[in-house]
């Protein structure tokens, strides 16, 4: 609102000290993260004694984890203050005319409504299993096609909507028509429907994966603001005239406006983790996770770096991949001998560190890791698969 309310002043003739500033992304980026993480300051002490008020705990299940009973009563729902701390300064800062900024908000307030709706569930209705995983998974896939088909009718400066890039190879481009090399209006319509497809599943897997992270004081929140602050570099570069030319890559005008939203996501997550840090006073719950991995995909997807994400959210990944492999194993050795092996001793991955299960096939001979360590390594590897992400525009 203040973008637009400086950009009238300048376009009417009203002048006076500072009315240009709002044109600067560096200067709207900046002030947006101070905001957010004086919003998540403000409004997380607020939302944290009202959560306690309202009794508004986390429940736990004996996992036989070092510490969890500790966080019996824990209040959940933090999130909130990870939404309101994003969307605050977006609106004051933000240009709420560019499609990648409409986008990104529509993407807080849909699945941060939907892990809302998870956790109220959870809470208020003593249900522990939550919204129901399909409804889950529908949700994200609409934001999916809505994200999906929007780039696909519209184009930034006429780029076109299959194109991306490649890391690691010399030409940096990748063209999502090549799946479908041939020609005719229904091969564009395939090609198109190809295209939605890739974007929704690129979305829902973010969002789940983070979804699955989120489960240890500060981890999800810090990975994330690692994770967010390469894309906002990222989107800097590639909206830059200048600095894509020197990188040799994909020039995107309009999504150097996202810099500024990243700017506000980082600092809400800066300010939410002076609450959640180990010992966490807080717990963001689905109404964060969810939000945080869809923005995180839906801005790689709107800068063209998608394809980066394996890389840039190896710990993600990792957490995903993690239960995957767990469940298929157990089930498959089950099925085979009547008696399920896990590989990991539990999973999500970062559980793996922390539980004793002598049955698990991988084990450490060192014994569990306390909680604040396993979240410090973890940040250390986001932040160095973050740097091999940066590095990958010269890189080739």
């Amino acid at each position: 609102m203040l973008y637009h309310l400086f950009d009238y002043f300048q376009r009417v003739g009203i002048d006076f000290p500072g009315v240009g500033l709002m044109h600067y992304i560096s200067f709207r980026a900046i002030a947006g993260s101070v905001v957010a993480i004086l919003t998540a300051l403000i409004f997380g002490r607020r939302t944290i004694g009202w959560l306690q008020k309202k009794q508004i705990g986390e429940t736990i299940r004996d996992l036989g984890l070092e510490g969890q009973l500790q966080k019996k009563g824990t209040p959940t729902m933090g999130g909130l203050i990870i939404l309101m701390s994003i969307l605050v300064p977006v609106l004051l800062f933000g240009n709420l005319t560019n499609t990648n900024t409409i986008l990104l908000v529509v993407t807080t307030v849909w699945l941060g409504g939907l892990g809302f709706l998870d956790d109220y569930i959870k809470v208020f209705k003593h249900n522990k299993e939550g919204l129901n995983g399909k409804y889950k998974i529908v949700g994200q896939i609409l934001l999916g096609l809505a994200v999906g088909l929007t780039l696909y009718l519209t184009a930034d400066q006429g780029v076109s909507y299959s194109r991306t890039t490649i890391p690691f190879f010399k030409g940096n481009e990748f063209d999502y028509k090549w799946l479908i090399p041939f020609s005719g209006q229904f091969v564009r319509a395939l090609q198109g429907g190809l295209y939605v497809l890739v974007i929704t599943f690129i979305i829902t897997a973010c969002s789940n994966g983070t979804n699955l992270t989120d489960g240890m004081d500060g981890l999800a929140a810090g990975v994330s603001a690692i994770v967010g602050a390469t894309l906002g570099i990222l989107a800097y570069v590639s909206g830059h005239s200048g600095f894509a030319e020197y990188l040799n890559i994909m020039h995107l005008p309009q999504v150097g406006e996202i810099t500024v939203y990243i700017s506000c996501f980082i600092g809400a997550l800066l300010g939410f983790l002076w609450y959640n840090a180990y010992p966490a006073q807080v717990f963001m719950g689905d109404t964060g996770s969810l939000a945080l991995g869809g923005i995180i995909g839906v801005c790689a997807v709107l800068i063209r770096k998608e394809l980066l994400l394996p890389i840039l959210c190896g710990v993600f990944f990792m957490e995903s991949l993690s239960v995957i492999i767990q469940r298929w194993y157990f089930k498959r050795t089950k099925k085979k001998t009547g008696v399920g092996v896990r590989i990991f001793r539990m999973a999500p991955l970062h559980h793996h560190y922390q539980k004793e299960n002598p049955d698990a096939l991988l084990q450490r001979p060192k014994g569990v890791l306390p909680e604040n360590k396993i979240v410090a390594r973890f940040w250390i590897v986001s932040i160095l698969l973050a740097v091999l992400s940066i590095i990958t525009l010269k890189i080739r």
